[in-house]
């Protein structure tokens, strides 16, 4: 797996979050676990 440019990981053990400043192989990883690739989240309506 690679490391996605842009993309945030968090650390389902401690809750960590990183943003990925550099894409590359490899995983990343905090409390010796895989960091989950997040979600985009939703914007607001600008209804």
């Amino acid at each position: 797996m690679s490391n996605q440019l842009g993309r945030r990981y968090q650390c389902d053990g401690c809750g960590t979050t990183v943003l990925c400043t550099k894409a590359g192989d490899g995983v990343i990883q905090c409390c010796d676990i895989d960091m989950e690739l997040q979600q985009p989240r939703k914007l607001p309506s600008s209804d």
